[in-house]
């Protein structure tokens, strides 16, 4: 398995208990700063850009396995013989994967709206609306967010997706390789075969949106037998920014006790 060095952002003290944070599909270590920043205030914070997204390297082969590799390498080269994982989405799969391979290198397992499971739903209509947008006939990001209006109704999703352009030399591009996207979207809707994996003994912490359908319990038991479900009102899949200060304060208490 050939791992990757990540690019990461990294905030608060060196001597506070460290906290890696793991993006999902799509987004970057940007996505996660407002809660960085407070988490930071107790926690030495590694905000990490998953392969193929933000500023970290591109390659053809992303899936859990991979990626979890990525997240082994970057605690060893930094020193870190065990830390707190924070994940959502694909980041959730990644740190569920980790935790279940490596439990010995995770002191706590905080899981935002994502399940070890394989899901139903592709990304193929979403992928081929990106891959159709003219990005050298647009010159703002108002109008790539028209363009995909149609085929992506939510505006806050479209602004999301929109991070990955980045304007160069007078011409948007795109910062992601959307073909590695679309070839990999499979593996990312999936989870790795569990049958030769021990489930994790120790507690974690599963938060859930009450608008979001993407945890059951029942989905969760048997690799995660102690697992705490807690269930965020008026939030989505986006719970971290749909209803940020109460999603801070339950990982801060679960790191905490």
């Amino acid at each position: 398995m050939e791992a990757i060095d990540l690019a990461f952002e990294e905030l608060g003290d060196a001597t506070h208990p460290p906290v890696l944070i793991l993006h999902g599909f799509f987004a970057s270590s940007r996505n996660w700063r407002q809660v960085a920043e407070k988490l930071a205030v107790n926690y030495h914070i590694y905000v990490l850009d998953m392969r193929n997204h933000g500023c970290s390297p591109q390659h053809q082969q992303m899936d859990y396995v991979s990626m979890t590799a990525d997240v082994l390498k970057f605690m060893d080269d930094h020193g870190l013989n065990a830390a707190s994982l924070l994940g959502h989405s694909m980041g959730g799969k990644v740190a569920m994967w980790f935790a279940l391979n490596h439990p010995e290198r995770v002191n706590k397992l905080l899981i935002a709206d994502i399940a070890p499971v394989s899901y139903s739903h592709c990304f193929n209509k979403l992928i081929a609306a990106l891959k159709a947008l003219p990005l050298h006939d647009i010159s703002n990001r108002k109008q790539a967010e028209l363009f995909l209006a149609s085929d992506i109704p939510e505006l806050s999703y479209r602004q999301f997706l929109l991070q990955n352009i980045v304007l160069k030399d007078g011409c948007y591009h795109w910062r992601i390789n959307l073909d590695i996207f679309q070839q990999s979207a499979p593996a990312i809707i999936g989870f790795p075969d569990t049958q030769l994996v021990q489930s994790y003994s120790k507690v974690s912490l599963f938060l859930a949106g009450s608008e979001s359908n993407f945890i059951k319990a029942e989905d969760i038991k048997l690799l995660f037998p102690v697992a705490e479900l807690s269930v965020i009102e008026l939030a989505g899949h986006w719970l971290h920014v749909q209803q940020p200060q109460i999603f801070i304060e339950q990982v801060q208490a679960f790191l905490s006790h």
